[in-house]
Order: structure tokens, then C-alpha cells, then sequence
């Protein structure tokens, strides 16, 4: 009963109705949300960028999604790094010093790498980035650009099912057009 399109429906227009009363309040409360479970490294969260598309639109779902997955993804790091890093780095010096010399030389554009290939969960780079000397400032503008074609392409999707009146119409082009690119992207 939870999952049947008329009880999604009637919940999206709970939620729509306090976002048009509580604007701010409700972009908010999803920003602490999104910023929570991406530092928890909680998985999934791409579900949530869909759900933010269909409630509050494309822009707001994208500016707000986008500050908190980075600052998330920025807190998770510096816990991997506080945690674990320094100690790895002291206990294994000689292993670590070809990756920061690596991440030294080319840090940018390896992690950009890894936020633009869909194979490295955005989790596991977070905590393996943590791990090395990658400097701050150097980790969030890397999050920051690799992780905006994924938080664009999800936002419209969420945008394009917001639009849906009838489960067939999934199948409409704009849905469609909108699951492709996820699946190219």
C-alpha cells in the first residue's frame, strides 16, 4: 500500500502543501537531511535528490542539494582523515608516499576523475580521500565540479516525475529522456 501511486501521491501533496506554506523551513529541514546522511555515508541518497526534484523544482533542489552533498561529502572526509588518515600515514609512511605523491602532483584531477566515473561509489572516495594529504580546499572544489553533472541529471529527473499523473506515464519522453541520461551519465 505504501508504494501504489494514489498513497506516493497523497504524501507528495502533504509535503508540497507544507513546502508552500514553510518554503525556507522546508528547504531546511531537506538541506540538514541531505547534508546528515551524506556525511554519515549513508548510501542511497541519490533517491533523495529525485524526491527533492519532484517537491521543491529544479533550481532550489539543485543549488540546496548541491551545497549540502558537497559539505557532507567534505564532513565525511575530514572524519576518514581524523579518524584514520593520520594514523595510516604514520604507521605506513612508505606506502602512502607514492599516492601523496600522486594526489601532491595531480590531486584535482584524479579525484575529479573519480566523481565523474560511476564505478567509485561517492561514499568510498569520500573515506579513501580522507585517507591522504589531498588538501582541503582542493577536495571540495573536486566534489563540488564532479559531483554537479550527477546532482543535475537527478534533479530533473525528480522535476520530470513530478509530472506524472498516471504510472503509464513513465514512458512519457521527458521521463524517459531523464532515466537515459542517468543511465549514460
Amino acid at each position: 500500500q505504501y508504494l501504489s501511486l494514489d498513497y506516493l501521491r497523497s504524501r507528495h501533496a502533504v509535503y508540497q502543501e507544507f513546502y508552500q506554506f514553510y518554503p525556507v523551513l522546508s528547504l531546511v529541514i531537506y538541506f540538514l537531511l541531505f547534508l546528515t546522511l551524506t556525511a554519515l555515508s549513508v548510501p542511497g541518497v541519490s533517491v533523495l535528490i529525485l524526491i527533492g526534484g519532484t517537491l521543491f523544482g529544479f533550481l532550489p533542489t539543485l543549488l540546496v542539494t548541491s551545497c549540502a552533498d558537497v559539505l557532507g561529502s567534505t564532513l565525511a572526509f575530514l572524519g576518514s582523515r581524523h579518524l584514520f588518515g593520520t594514523y595510516l600515514q604514520e604507521r605506513y609512511p612508505a606506502r602512502f608516499r607514492a599516492v601523496n605523491a600522486g594526489i601532491d602532483r595531480k590531486g584535482w584531477f584524479y579525484l575529479l576523475y573519480l566523481r565523474l566515473m560511476p564505478i567509485f561509489p561517492c561514499i568510498l572516495i569520500n573515506l579513501l580521500m580522507g585517507l591522504t594529504r589531498i588538501r582541503v580546499s582542493t577536495f571540495y572544489l573536486g566534489t563540488q565540479l564532479g559531483k554537479l553533472p550527477h546532482t543535475m541529471i537527478y534533479t530533473n529527473a525528480g522535476t520530470q516525475l513530478s509530472k506524472l499523473d498516471t504510472f503509464w506515464e513513465i514512458l512519457s519522453p521527458g521521463v524517459v529522456s531523464s532515466f537515459v541520461l542517468i543511465g549514460l551519465f
